[in-house]
C-alpha cells in the first residue's frame, strides 16, 4: 500500500465537506433542503441560475454585472453575477437572513 497516495485521498476528502442546510424566502414558503459545500474558498454564497429557476427563487436583478475571477486570476467561466436572491438560511438551531449571488452560467 502506498501511504502517500492514501494520505492524498484523505486530504482531498477533508477539503470537500458538505452539510445539509434549509433555505426559504418567506415565512409561508416551504423550506427546501440542499447540500452546501463548506470552505470552498469562495468569498460569498453562490447558486446557479438553473438552481434558482428550478426552485422558484425570486431573483433581484443587480444594477450592474459583477465579474468574478477564479483563483488563477482568469474570469470565471460560469459568467458574471447578474442577480441575487434573499433567503432565510437554516442550519440546526442557527437561522439567518442572507443574500446569495446567482451565477448566470454559460450562454
Amino acid at each position: 500500500m502506498n501511504c502517500s497516495n492514501s494520505v492524498k485521498k484523505k486530504e482531498k476528502l477533508l477539503r470537500e465537506v458538505t452539510v445539509k442546510i434549509g433555505l426559504n424566502q418567506k415565512e409561508d414558503d416551504e423550506e427546501i433542503v440542499v447540500e452546501a459545500l463548506l470552505d470552498s474558498r469562495a468569498i460569498g454564497l453562490v447558486m446557479s441560475l438553473k438552481f434558482a429557476r428550478k426552485n422558484k427563487f425570486r431573483k433581484m436583478k443587480l444594477d450592474r454585472l459583477i465579474y468574478i475571477r477564479s483563483i488563477d486570476g482568469t474570469l470565471n467561466h460560469k459568467g458574471p453575477i447578474e442577480h441575487i436572491v434573499k433567503v432565510k438560511l437554516f442550519y440546526r438551531e442557527h437561522k439567518e437572513r442572507t443574500e446569495i449571488d446567482v451565477i448566470r452560467g454559460q450562454k
